[in-house]
């Protein structure tokens, strides 16, 4: 966890929390919130708001410190025969990159080992997750 969500109280898990305003959260930006041992991120793709598990099943990276972009996809009508689709859906986790999908917490390297992924629901300008 991030030495400024460390110094942070831990909100009580299972229940559901006002983690933030929409404005807070910007479309392309996340916000890492201090539920649970490890932390949940919450999203922000183009409008839809995800939240997800700060914690890579790899080797326990903060998964949430990486970048989010979109999946390589084989295009043979282009250069180099790849492109990027569905941009922003994705988080990479900064140690070894391994990708996991915001939406689903599922990741094409080793799907058994998909991260949590949690509830989250616009209520007027309040951004509320269950977790």
């Amino acid at each position: 966890m991030s030495d400024d969500l460390a110094a942070t109280p831990r909100l009580p898990q299972g229940r559901e929390h006002a983690v933030a305003t929409v404005d807070e959260i910007p479309p392309g930006t996340h916000k890492l919130v201090p539920i649970g041992r490890h932390g949940v991120g919450v999203y922000n793709v183009d409008g839809t708001f995800y939240a997800i598990a700060n914690y890579c099943p790899h080797e326990g990276g903060p998964l949430c410190a990486g970048r989010t972009r979109g999946l390589t996809a084989v295009d043979e009508s282009v250069p180099g025969d790849a492109v990027s689709v569905r941009g922003g859906e994705y988080i990479y986790c900064p140690w070894h990159q391994w990708g996991f999908e915001l939406a689903t917490g599922t990741t094409a390297v080793k799907p058994e080992w998909s991260i949590r992924t949690y509830p989250v629901r616009v209520v007027g300008n309040d951004v509320l997750v269950t977790a």
